[in-house]
């Protein structure tokens, strides 16, 4: 293998969870599902990465902005707080719960994000308790940081939104 072959396939990302397996751990769907796959989880640091690939035909484009279509800040936000969902509602203890977007501090928006990009979401847990959980959230594209922010969500108790 060239070396440029070789770092090609370590930049490929792992898919540790599809589209398919999201959506049974959060109720989301299209066209308000946001993230499309897990690539990375480490329950001893708290943390999780997904990847959503922000593509031309994205409904929010029609209208944001049809000459520069920008992905919106507010459905960036969102990703991050779904990343977090699928970080919670795959742990044992809250099997069955859903996690409800709770809070929003320090938001910034540091870079546009564009169809053509690939939206990595990261969440690092920095709060987890029986009905709350806290994390530092960023999204990036290409290593250059798009959204950072701390976010919150509470946790509903099993058939909340039934």
């Amino acid at each position: 293998m060239t070396d440029s072959a070789e770092q090609g396939a370590e930049q490929q990302s792992a898919v540790l969870l599809t589209t398919a397996e999201i959506q049974k751990v959060i109720p989301h769907r299209w066209p308000f599902l946001l993230v499309d796959r897990i690539v990375e989880e480490d329950r001893e640091r708290g943390y999780i990465r997904a990847e959503k690939g922000v593509t031309a035909s994205e409904w929010f484009f029609a209208g944001h902005f049809p000459e520069m279509p920008v992905m919106p800040g507010v459905l960036q936000v969102e990703a991050l707080a779904q990343t977090l969902g699928v970080y919670v509602g795959r742990l044992e203890r809250f099997k069955g719960q859903v996690g409800l977007f709770a809070g929003i501090d320090g938001c910034r928006f540091r870079r546009i994000v564009q169809p053509g990009d690939k939206l990595s979401l990261e969440i690092t847990i920095t709060k987890l308790g029986r009905r709350m959980a806290k994390a530092h959230a960023v999204a990036s594209v290409d290593g250059e940081v798009a959204c950072e922010t701390d976010i919150s969500a509470i946790i509903a108790p099993e058939g909340a939104l039934r």
